[in-house]
């Protein structure tokens, strides 16, 4: 939202005080003094907003505003991914996946079998979608081989991550290659293999030394498969297609999107009713939705369970993750207020001016903005938006434009912290007090962010030679 008739008095040295306070004061609550992480959100939220000076009147709007927002996009996406989860690990599914999937690569190769299955789900698919969707595989082969969740667990989330943030059809990608003119076709051919090499290094490679480092036993969030279950399973062509299903049908709004942005698909075309139903059941909500219905008819009601049974398994499935949702919620409330306030415009403002290459410019902006405020959306379109005049100037080729995305992506998602609402979701899915999760999932986002923009780099110095 924006205060009509308020403006921001306070300068950017202030402001980025008042940021870097209240954060320390929720990360000392939290574990220090063992707050809980709802209350601790809304409490900072709200001294943040009257610190910052926003006006009295305002504050709770402002709270409820970034709540909300949130919500719109979180609640409905973890609901429907919580109870397609449960029904898949409850039935067995999840097992038999986990099973073939063991077999087929072996029990030391079973992390990499997991990530490189959820770098492919990550074309369509958004992280916080893929991740849910993925989550009853990773904890059935977690808890088939033993060790720690962060083993199997750090490969998927950090394959989704990549996907998301480099590779087109994402809208962050998309959109930055909008604001620079980029082509959409290059930068995939560029961003694929930066992602792909990104991946194996700060998500795989560093998710197994994080799994020797902390043993953390596999969740029982989404319940496990119980005996009747494990006798009569689903096939397994069964489940694979109810995987699948939904990041076909996200594939459809994303797919066509691009294609639309493209100029492929004309403008008349995207009035008619046909583009529209398409793009609706592309919707992440309503693929999930069609998901849960395909996959309570194929597994929830089999075994004897009738959809009585499969009512029960759904109504287990959404008491556990009501926690996630609401201090999701209010990171994404805590991270709302700092937008608010203004601490993003005032970084922008005092950055812009920097001389520094355009590349490193773009990164390090990114960067501030995303540890700033939390969004990673925010602080692409930002950077990207700043950085658009000045490399329109440079007049780029095309491998070197693919590159300034590339870079300012990279930005963008270093230092997941507690102002990230998908910190969050990490650390309530794996079960991790906040301290492990700065540990692990914060690292892992910014070494993703690092390595991307040094790949990102040497291309455009290889391009600038072309």
């Amino acid at each position: 939202m924006t205060i009509e008739g308020w403006e921001q008095t306070l300068g950017t040295g202030p402001l980025l005080a008042i940021a870097a306070g209240s954060i320390a004061v929720l990360l000392v609550l939290i574990i220090r003094f063992k707050v809980h992480a709802f209350v601790a959100l809304i409490l900072v939220s709200l001294l943040t907003a009257a610190v910052a000076g926003i006006p009295t009147s305002e504050i709770v709007p402002v709270l409820t505003s970034g709540f909300g927002s949130t919500l719109a996009s979180v609640a409905l996406l973890v609901g429907l991914g919580a109870m397609l989860g449960r029904l898949v690990e409850v039935s067995g599914g999840a097992k038999v996946l986990a099973d073939r999937l063991v077999n087929r690569f072996g029990e030391k190769r079973a992390p990499l079998a997991l990530g490189v299955a959820s770098l492919l789900f990550g074309f369509p698919i958004f992280f916080d979608a893929g991740l849910i969707v993925m989550l009853p595989v990773v904890f059935a082969v977690g808890r088939r081989l033993g060790g720690s969740v962060l083993l199997y667990g750090l490969p998927v989330a950090g394959a989704f991550s990549v996907m998301h943030v480099f590779v087109p059809p994402h809208p962050g990608p998309v959109a930055a290659s909008e604001f620079f003119e980029a082509n959409v076709g290059i930068l995939l051919l560029v961003a694929l293999p930066i992602a792909v090499l990104t991946w194996y290094v700060t998500s795989y490679l560093f998710g197994k030394w994080a799994g020797r480092r902390w043993e953390l036993p596999i969740p029982m969030l989404l319940g496990q498969a119980d005996e009747a279950a494990e006798k009569n399973p689903p096939k397994f062509g069964t489940v694979v297609m109810v995987l699948l299903l939904p990041m076909l049908l996200i594939f459809l709004n994303t797919g066509l999107s691009t294609l639309a942005t493209a100029g492929v698909v004309s403008a008349d075309q995207t009035e008619s009713a046909w583009y529209g139903i398409l793009i609706t059941l592309g919707q992440t909500p309503v693929a999930l939705l069609i998901t849960l219905f395909v996959a309570l008819a194929t597994m929830g009601t089999q075994g004897g369970r009738g959809m009585s049974g499969a009512q029960d398994i759904m109504d287990q499935a959404l008491a556990p993750v009501c926690a996630v949702i609401l201090i999701t919620g209010a990171g994404g409330m805590f991270g709302g207020v700092l937008r608010e306030s203004g601490i993003g415009e005032a970084l922008s403002d005092s950055l812009s001016g920097v001389g520094i290459p355009l590349i490193v410019a773009g990164f390090v902006i990114a960067g501030v903005l995303r540890i700033a405020q939390g969004s990673a959306t925010v602080a692409l379109t930002t950077a990207a938006g700043l950085l658009a005049t000045g490399v329109a100037a440079a007049d780029y080729n095309e491998l070197q434009l693919a590159a300034m995305v590339i870079s300012v992506a990279a930005g963008s998602v270093i230092a997941s912290h507690v102002n990230d609402s998908g910190f969050w979701l990490i650390s309530k899915f794996f079960g991790m007090d906040v301290k492990t999760t700065l540990k692990t999932w914060t690292v892992l986002e910014t070494l993703i962010g690092i390595m991307a923009f040094l790949l990102a780099w040497a291309v455009f110095g290889v391009a600038t030679l072309i």
